[in-house]
């Protein structure tokens, strides 16, 4: 076994396949998707070369910096929810009564899809006989607003079932990563006379801070890349108040056969994703230290 590890035809063999496999489903069509950029194209008939005009007017475009900006609030949202899903991971985490039956709780969401999702919030929304303004009109609000019609309002009652969605993801990642500290660690910090936020805050955050970085990354770019569940709920209205990046890409390229114009979104979108991931990445570059004192 040490020498076919060794040689190097045999490891380039064994690594083919799944590079072959990586270029044809990522890099090929990433390549094809700025290519596609260059030129003016409805998808069926012959493309017309037409440089970076497309991506030049990418950059007066209102519409896709306004979906670009509903993009981003999106991310600032979700990564700020992964507080909220840290502190439940550590609390499930500190072996309480029922954490069992909470985690599973939790995990609900992940086993319904995102139409399904959007039906049941679409529902609860409802203007009329919807939960939530059914329970305000109970506590004395005589006209509870229909949330997904105003366009004020519409974006922010989408981040509910977004963040709701993805929440049990979230909190399972954070709970493995918990359970997988040492608890001698934490045994030595009670006898050395440390308690349970000196100990959540000195060792069980540090430690867990790798985790913590990879889920902010792909709690931005997810964000930024959305779009099954606002289809399905909005369709990114009314009037473009809830419309959303891929959304945007979306609407280019399948309705309105503007398929050049759309790849050239969607190539955007993935430098920005990679910008953020950068960014992230930059900012939490830290040096891992353990104390409590």
């Amino acid at each position: 076994m040490d020498k076919v590890m060794s040689n190097k035809k045999m490891i380039a063999l064994y690594v083919l396949p799944a590079l072959l496999l990586i270029l044809a489903i990522v890099y090929i069509p990433i390549v094809l998707t700025a290519y596609y950029g260059l030129n003016q194209w409805n998808g069926i008939g012959k493309m017309k070369f037409i440089g970076l005009d497309n991506y030049a007017a990418l950059l007066s475009d209102r519409t896709f910096w306004n979906s670009a900006w509903h993009s981003l609030l999106l991310a600032v949202f979700s990564c700020a929810s992964l507080l909220i899903y840290l502190a439940i991971a550590m609390v499930l985490a500190t072996r309480i009564k029922g954490a069992n039956l909470f985690r599973k709780i939790y995990l609900i969401p992940m086993l319904l899809s995102s139409v399904a999702i959007a039906q049941l919030w679409l529902r609860i929304y409802h203007p009329s006989n919807g939960i939530v303004n059914s329970v305000l009109e109970s506590l004395g609000f005589a006209n509870p607003p229909a949330w997904l019609s105003e366009p004020k309002l519409v974006l922010f009652a989408l981040f509910v079932p977004i963040l709701w969605q993805y929440a049990g993801f979230y909190i399972l990642i954070y709970y493995a990563a918990l359970k997988n500290i040492p608890s001698s660690l934490e045994e030595a910090a009670k006898i050395d006379g440390a308690n349970s936020w000196q100990i959540a805050w000195r060792i069980k955050l540090p430690l867990a801070m790798e985790v913590i970085k990879v889920t902010i990354v792909l709690a931005a770019v997810g964000s930024l890349k959305y779009f099954d569940l606002i289809y399905v709920m909005t369709d990114g209205g009314p009037n473009g108040s809830s419309e959303v990046m891929a959304s945007y890409m979306y609407h280019t390229a399948f309705r309105a056969y503007d398929f050049g114009y759309g790849s050239a979104i969607g190539f955007f979108l993935l430098v920005i994703c990679l910008i953020v991931t950068w960014v992230i990445r930059k900012l939490t570059a830290t040096k891992d230290t353990i104390q409590y004192s």
